[in-house]
């Protein structure tokens, strides 16, 4: 593996390859082979049970890269690969400005006042996003949020002064409550008259992050906003799905006051008890940094936030089947912060991340059912970044076009089909050791798997914190016939790899060009899609089962997919 940055020399490039050829070739020689293979066992006769897709959601900061040509093929790729509904979810959807993206920025320009006071709406750039995001087939989990200038209770200076900084005047509470509400009430009305199926199908949030500086105010004031915009929005549109506080993280008292609130406070518009809440949104994150001169993620940390979440919200009987949406799960925090900067996001271009994103999703499923809450959705917040150099080392899906590894294992998630079915590995780390950190001494090689009444599908990993090579491991994989009837399978495997489904490794192998010619990126389009790691074969059952063995090298990720057959 090795980790590119952007916009950085060649001795600064150099150095970076070097941290990970240098912990590679140490790894290698440092820990032997494997020698007793892990025995992975599905139960393909076992009835199963629901399976619920959470990962078909994505986010990213910038909303007007939504209408540029490359989103809106990544946007379509996307759909073309779920087999559920897809929603996107952006910041800065109300902010004022002039409609240009830039890191960490955005705007529609929706509302400003003349200099009566008076509110003068403006849609263009907001209706041209929503027509992209429905257009491709997906819906929008509209982040209401952050404050237009003329309703800020502190316009100026309204940008923030840095990418990297939240000091703006967009993000502090309103100088006029009711004018706000009639902000929401508008908008409901513009986007029900536009959109038919608005009301049915959209989810909303109320902000994003109010319990750090995307909100400038207190619990009370993002309570008050709350309540003000439950109100207005439900007098246009009674039956929209709408949730919060999308906090970072559920450490503190910020999520528990709000939910507390929800259910037995007084609201501040009515004076009665309690504010509906359609659903409710938190965000985690894991934890990545270089350590020893390598790239050491945290999984472990992210899934206590999980399950800290969950188990928070089981608190409130009140909220017992309220549906959850982590609104942001990611390894790391910054999304925009590319690897020239911070090198240890490196892993963003590497098939590492693939198997992160993929473990991370299985795991939740079990946290959610452990703890009995619904969950609802996750959603990654990585998308694409535009007009930005090749493989620069932003936490995104794409670049310039091009899938990237971590795009490929999101495309086996979605091919999933049917019910879960019982997966052990003698592999598995177990769920209490991942929370545990165990990730950092020893490795994940785990499965989740589907089926059909002809078809099973599994999804297989080896993953590990620390992203260093190491040997790959022996696979046996066994899986039980549905039916004794059955006699061979069709047998498709696909792979994510350093090798394979890997458009940053043939962009290495090319040299790392800046400016890849026409032919270059048409072979790098090409390494971005799913690919098979053998040709397509029948096996035979054998002892009412079917027996497969293979390799599965560190960070891979495999989707092995066996269609019975009786001839």
């Amino acid at each position: 593996m090795a980790v590119m940055g952007r916009n950085v020399g060649r001795n600064s490039q150099f150095r970076i390859v070097l941290y990970w050829i240098l912990s590679a070739f140490f790894f290698s020689h440092s820990v032997s082979a494997q020698e007793t293979p892990i025995v992975i066992q599905v139960d393909g006769s076992a009835e199963g049970k629901p399976f619920q897709h959470v990962w078909q959601y994505f986010g990213y900061d910038e909303c007007n890269y939504t209408t540029s040509p490359d989103a809106m093929d990544l946007a379509q790729a996307v759909v073309d690969m779920n087999r559920e509904q897809v929603y996107l979810r952006s910041h800065f959807l109300l902010n004022s400005g002039d409609g240009k993206a830039s890191l960490k920025w955005g705007s529609s320009n929706i509302y400003r006042e003349n200099e009566q006071g008076e509110p003068i709406y403006s849609w263009e750039i907001m209706d041209g996003i929503m027509d992209a995001v429905v257009g491709c087939g997906a819906l929008p989990l509209v982040e209401i949020g952050f404050m237009p200038k003329d309703l800020s209770s502190r316009p100026e200076p309204y940008r923030n002064s840095d990418t990297y900084k939240l000091d703006g005047g967009c993000f502090y509470p309103p100088n006029d409550y009711e004018k706000w509400a009639e902000l929401i009430r508008t908008w409901a009305r513009h986007s029900k008259q536009r959109y038919p199926d608005v009301e049915q199908t959209w989810l909303w949030e109320l902000w994003n992050e109010p319990n750090i500086a995307y909100f400038h105010g207190t619990l009370q004031d993002y309570i008050k906003l709350y309540d003000s915009t439950e109100r207005a929005l439900h007098e246009v549109l009674p039956k929209a799905m709408l949730g919060g506080p999308h906090t970072a993280g559920v450490g503190g008292d910020y999520l528990r006051g709000f939910l507390t609130h929800c259910a037995r406070g007084v609201n501040a518009v009515t004076g009665k008890k309690g504010t509906r809440l359609d659903y409710i949104g938190f965000h985690a994150k894991g934890g990545v940094r270089l350590s020893d001169g390598h790239v050491q993620m945290n999984l472990g940390n992210q899934l206590k936030q999980h399950r800290d979440g969950f188990a928070m919200i089981a608190d409130f009987p009140e909220f017992k089947t309220t549906p959850i949406i982590i609104g942001e799960a990611d390894p790391d925090g910054c999304a925009a912060c590319p690897s020239s900067r911070f090198p240890e996001h490196g892993y963003r271009n590497v098939s590492a991340y693939a198997a992160y994103e993929v473990a991370m999703m299985k795991h939740t499923l079990d946290l959610a059912e452990r703890e009995n809450v619904n969950l609802q959705g996750v959603v990654t917040w990585a998308w694409m970044f535009d007009r930005q150099p090749w493989f620069a080392g932003f936490r995104s899906l794409a670049t310039n076009g091009v899938h990237k590894p971590v795009l490929n294992g999101f495309k086996m998630l979605g091919m999933l089909q049917g019910d879960r079915i019982p997966l052990h590995s003698s592999g598995a780390a177990g769920l209490d050791a991942i929370l545990a950190g165990q990730l950092r001494r020893h490795g994940d090689i785990d499965g989740l798997a589907t089926r059909t009444p002809c078809k099973v599908q599994i999804v297989l990993w080896n993953y590990h914190d620390n992203l260093i090579q190491g040997n790959p491991e022996n696979i046996e994989l066994h899986v039980k016939c549905p039916d004794s009837k059955n006699k061979k399978a069709r047998l498709v495997h696909y792979r994510v790899d350093e090798d394979r489904s890997n458009a940053y490794s043939a962009w290495l192998k090319m040299g790392s060009p800046r400016d890849p010619t026409s032919e270059q990126i048409q072979i790098l389009k090409e390494a971005g899609q799913l690919e098979i790691l053998e040709p397509i074969r029948f096996i035979p059952v054998r002892n009412g089962q079917l027996n497969v063995s293979f390799e599965l090298p560190r960070f891979a990720v495999s989707l092995i997919e066996m269609e019975w057959t009786s001839l």
